[in-house]
């Protein structure tokens, strides 16, 4: 007889055993979407300096809409995601948007007007808005039950790795810029003609190195059985289990879609009062990712730490340290994802950030400046990396019904995109009316908020299939 258990479909009480190398390989595979992500994110900024002056902009609105045009992208890529995944599939549209991630990265690199940037940036927000939905989905849909927590958190480490490359790779390319080099100079010379665009162009690099091998991976097995394909989902599914696993997941996967219109997907098939519930629950917790605040040290890290009394070579070192503490503690969130929970890690997440931030919000008020500050920021930021960062698309990869997974996710992905925008976008003018100090203990008080949240509406979902989870949280 074969059982479903929380720690994996057995047959006749034996666990089965796992092709680890296969499953590995298609999740780190799908995770370099995830690093494409984080290095053209922040890629921008080490080139900033320079196309700035070579594209001669002067005024704010200029240099701001250079460094947010791509959130429009973001945001079309997250939505096309839940319109199309459904459709067409995970494994085609993380090929498309390897493809894109590729010309965009050339596309800027070659760009020689101001409007032809623009242009590529949008349009490579549209492959970052694409494997933000699609990178953690596939992984939770490929992954057996009691391993889809590290193998989705491999998502936000080649995030983190993606933001180090980038940032090395910047550096390394301008570390030969004179000290007190002019504006006239820097837009003369190779690093304001040149070098600016090497940091776009080799983007293109990871890019193509990630098209080969979504080539290479199988496609989802729950997309292939939901899309009338269940013979391909077996053949995938006993490569990675075994002929008794592939056979209960498949009953699995149908006892969900028994009785469902699976073929056609609409938004407001979301809307439906059993599904109303866990899609809240979803772009709440996607929100809150982002309005805990910790972005904000990472996009304005040069402000926060000149507050805190450190000079500009001070601020490039400290950013280089909350850098190697977020790779550090996403690590810790590897090994104990899958062990102590989603629920605990986010509510010591929520709980963590909201002291710290009443203690740096006491710090600023009281003019304590220098190490302690830089202390509690890493904490910030160590807290974060083991918790909110990688465990928030853990579970929305994993709390949304089989039927409408993709649709679903964009809507959750498109929430976590608009609200880093308004988190972005508020920074400056909160620290302007309400200080420093007040700032952060605005930050607190919404993590106080998330910690109720997670608390009384978070279920425990490790250990159970996608098809546990989906009975629980939606029959």
């Amino acid at each position: 007889m074969i059982t479903a258990t929380g720690g994996g479909i057995t047959d006749s009480g034996v666990k089965p055993v796992y092709n680890l190398g296969y499953v590995w390989l298609a999740s780190i595979v799908a995770a370099m979407g995830g690093l494409l992500f984080g290095w053209d994110w922040v890629v921008i900024g080490g080139a900033k300096p320079f196309f700035q002056r070579y594209f001669e902009l002067t005024s704010a609105a200029q240099i701001g809409w250079a460094n947010s045009c791509a959130l429009i992208g973001c945001l079309v890529g997250a939505l096309a995601a839940g319109m199309l995944s459904d459709k067409f599939g995970r494994k085609r549209l993380l090929i498309v948007a390897a493809l894109i991630f590729a010309v965009t990265s050339l596309g800027n690199a070659l760009a020689q007007s101001f409007a032809i940037f623009i242009a590529w940036r949008i349009f490579g927000g549209v492959a970052i808005g694409l494997a933000s939905n699609l990178s953690p989905m596939y992984i939770a849909e490929i992954a057996p039950a009691q391993m889809r927590g590290k193998l989705v958190s491999i998502n936000q480490l080649t995030i983190v790795i993606g933001i180090l490359l980038a940032q090395y790779i910047n550096w390394f390319l301008v570390r030969h810029l004179p000290a007190g080099a002019t504006d006239e100079f820097i837009r003369n010379s190779w690093f304001g003609q040149q070098g600016w665009r090497w940091m776009f162009g080799l983007t293109a690099a990871p890019a193509l190195l990630f098209f080969l091998g979504m080539v290479l991976v199988p496609e989802s097995p729950r997309w292939l059985a939901k899309n009338g394909k269940p013979e391909c989902a077996r053949g995938i599914l006993t490569r990675i289990g075994g002929a008794p696993y592939a056979n209960a997941a498949l009953a699995d996967i149908a006892s969900t879609l028994a009785g469902e219109e699976i073929r056609r997907v609409r938004f407001s098939d979301l809307l439906e009062p059993k599904m109303r519930k866990v899609l809240v629950l979803g772009v709440v917790l996607a929100v809150f990712q982002q309005w805990c605040g910790i972005n904000v040290i990472f996009n304005y890290a040069e402000e926060i730490f000149r507050a805190a009394g450190y000079d500009i070579s001070s601020v490039l070192k400290n950013i280089a340290w909350t850098g190697s503490v977020n790779l550090a503690f996403t690590f810790v969130a590897l090994g104990v994802v899958d062990r102590g929970g989603r629920r605990p890690l986010m509510l010591v997440g929520a709980a963590g950030l909201a002291v710290i931030y009443v203690a740096m919000g006491f710090c600023y008020s009281s003019g304590v400046k220098g190490l302690p500050m830089l202390l509690l920021v890493l904490a910030a930021i160590g807290c974060y990396a083991m918790s909110l960062a990688p465990v928030t698309w853990v579970v929305i990869s994993e709390i949304f019904p089989n039927r409408i997974r993709g649709a679903a996710m964009s809507v959750a992905v498109s929430a976590l995109w608009i609200a880093c925008f308004i988190l972005t976008y508020t920074f400056p003018i909160l620290n302007a009316k309400f200080g420093s100090a007040g700032t952060f203990w605005l930050y607190a008080a919404i993590c106080v908020a998330g910690f109720v949240f997670i608390k009384l509406k978070l279920p425990e979902t490790k250990g159970k299939s996608l098809e546990q989870i989906e009975r629980e949280l939606v029959d």
